[in-house]
């Protein structure tokens, strides 16, 4: 029976919803509106049209073949009536209509509907400090925004930006203004490492440590209190200054990405539940509670696939699988959203940062009796040419040895994102160290080692969840190393004599070296009343030191996961 969906967003999953039902039933009519000019545009890749690498906002806009994506596309050859600068006033379940309000003209009418679609999206939080309103402070709210800043930035008229977060967004900005536009950045963010709540400690040091090398600043722990215009306040005019809660510093221009939160107001205004935080409750078919109203995308809670608890994910690959999942069922399908591990990758200058699941910290308080191990290897055949770091951080249950997430930071991002979807794709389904340890990988030197880093750091999970290895990892050999002066340590560099002779020559009295492969001839050589810390360069020679002295009747031995190759990285001072 033809019907008439209406759906009230255009940017990621009104489209894909649209687009899908009308493949699937021809003869129905669809209208689809946005307050918005701008429609069906990559969000996602806004940092990369600020930073130039995407030259036009028209290719965010354009389709693999170069349609670009406008309300005439749409039309002709998708079939969908779309409707910008169109804001959607009011939902009357009741009647099944949804009052709209044209902005040009402020004309307002009433659309009825057989089924509905809430694609209304996100919100970016505010910055609640005086003068988040003065010209030059912007959030990365549309395509327009984003185009009002690449205007900014390439007119000569910023030589100083302050990113407030140090999210994906922001860290994708501070990249886009200080790559391209050799502007003298700065990030500000509350909590103590970039990438909270998404990426481990070390692996956070690792990531800020390659871009504070690409001449990006970071201020962490510190709180934005205020942003001062030329005249010392908070009134007219542009930004000249960001007030923390530890310095002042100089801006010219001012992106706040501190997070989003879903633009659920409608929704609750039309009665639907909606969670606490905010997002619109859906079942697995992305029914909201009226079975007549579909909804999708950052507006939307989730289940959690491995807590089971609610999350809010806003992500554009999940929006887009939603779209798909709710055009089946406005046709009358039964597709399933089983909800998501939470998957993610951000570029940051020349490495890449990923992740899937729950970390450490995430995983401790949804109530795991977690653990995590840190491995550092190359990302193919250690011969090959071209080969690079790949530091993985793999987080399981203690007990059952159930892997919860994993997240890395490579050089090579396609393999990183590649060992991520792996674990990814496995996580529904409760997968254990021992699965991965022997998950069968492709191989070819090219791309990747003949046991890969994926089956390796599996493997050291396997052996520290069993007890046959004790690791630590950078911040906790740096503490050790912080107190070497207490004597209460011996600190072994297991590599061969040239690899250790600088830390030989800096700290003689405290570094140490016996090559591993000539330990077992020299253990009268190590104190048997003081704890014993292993390094080498990835942790490999430093794991077989290990057993060695495990079964020479050593007690008090540790190994530093990811070797001195995760030490430096981190930025640990030796």
């Amino acid at each position: 029976m033809q019907k008439h969906v209406v759906v009230i967003g255009a940017v990621a999953l009104g489209p894909k919803a649209a687009a899908r039902f009308k493949r699937l039933e021809p003869d129905s009519r669809v209208t689809m509106v946005d307050r918005g000019k701008l429609i069906s545009y990559g969000g996602c890749g806004i940092p990369y049209f600020i930073s130039g690498d995407v030259s036009e906002a028209a290719q965010l806009r354009n389709t693999a073949f170069h349609m670009l994506r406008d309300e005439e596309f749409f039309r002709k050859t998708k079939g969908v009536d779309v409707r910008t600068e169109t804001e959607a006033l009011a939902i009357d379940r009741a009647a099944k209509t949804v009052r709209v309000r044209h902005l040009p003209t402020g004309a307002e009418e009433l659309l009825a509907y057989d089924k509905l679609v809430l694609g209304t999206g996100s919100t970016p939080s505010p910055l609640p400090v005086p003068g988040a309103q003065l010209g030059g402070v912007h959030a990365i709210t549309s395509l327009e925004a984003a185009q009002s800043i690449r205007a900014l930035v390439s007119g000569g008229g910023v030589a100083r930006a302050v990113v407030v977060g140090a999210g994906f967004i922001g860290l994708e900005m501070a990249e886009a203004l200080a790559d391209m536009w050799g502007v003298e950045t700065t990030v500000v963010e509350f909590r103590d490492q970039i990438l909270p709540g998404v990426l481990g400690a070390n692996l956070a040091r690792m990531a800020q440590r390659h871009m504070e090398e690409k001449g990006v600043t970071f201020r962490l722990g510190e709180q934005v209190r205020a942003i001062e215009s030329d005249g010392g306040g908070d009134g007219e005019g542009r930004v000249a200054r960001v007030v923390t809660s530890n310095a002042t510093l100089q801006a010219d221009l001012v992106v706040v990405a501190i997070g989003v939160r879903p633009s659920s107001g409608l929704a609750r205004a039309a009665g639907l539940d909606v969670s606490e935080r905010g997002g619109i409750r859906v079942d697995a078919h992305m029914r909201t509670s009226d079975p007549d109203i579909f909804a999708g995308g950052d507006c939307v809670e989730l289940t959690q696939r491995i807590t089971g608890q609610p999350v809010y994910l806003p992500l554009g690959s999940l929006a887009n699988r939603q779209g798909r999942i709710i055009g089946t069922n406005l046709a009358g399908g039964q597709a399933r959203f089983e909800g998501a591990v939470g998957s993610w990758c951000v570029k940051l200058f020349e490495r890449c940062a990923a992740g899937t699941g729950l970390t450490l910290p995430a995983a401790l308080a949804a109530g795991f009796d977690a653990h995590s191990v840190h491995v550092s290897q190359l990302d193919r055949a250690h011969f090959y040419p071209g080969k690079g770091l790949m530091s993985l951080e793999l987080v399981a249950e203690r007990g059952t040895g159930r892997v919860l997430g994993m997240q890395g930071l490579a050089v090579g991002g396609d393999a990183l994102v590649g060992r991520v979807n792996v674990v990814a794709a496995l996580l529904p389904s409760a997968p254990t160290v021992e699965d991965l340890g022997g998950l069968e990988m492709a191989y070819s030197p090219p791309f990747a080692a003949a046991l890969d880093i994926l089956n390796v750091t599996a493997n050291v999970a396997e052996n520290v969840l069993a007890g046959r290895n004790r690791g630590i990892q950078a911040d906790e050999f740096a503490a050790l190393w912080a107190e070497r002066a207490r004597g209460e340590r011996f600190f072994l560099d297991c590599r061969e004599r040239a690899n250790a002779e600088d830390l030989l020559a800096r700290h003689p009295e405290h570094w140490h070296n016996i090559p591993q492969g000539d330990l077992a001839g020299r253990l009268a050589e190590l104190p048997r009343d003081k704890g014993i810390v292993l390094a080498c360069n990835t942790g490999a020679r430093s794991y077989e030191a290990f057993v060695t002295l495990a079964h020479a009747g050593f007690t008090d031995v540790v190994s530093v996961e990811g070797g001195m190759t995760a030490v430096l990285a981190a930025g640990v001072d030796l």
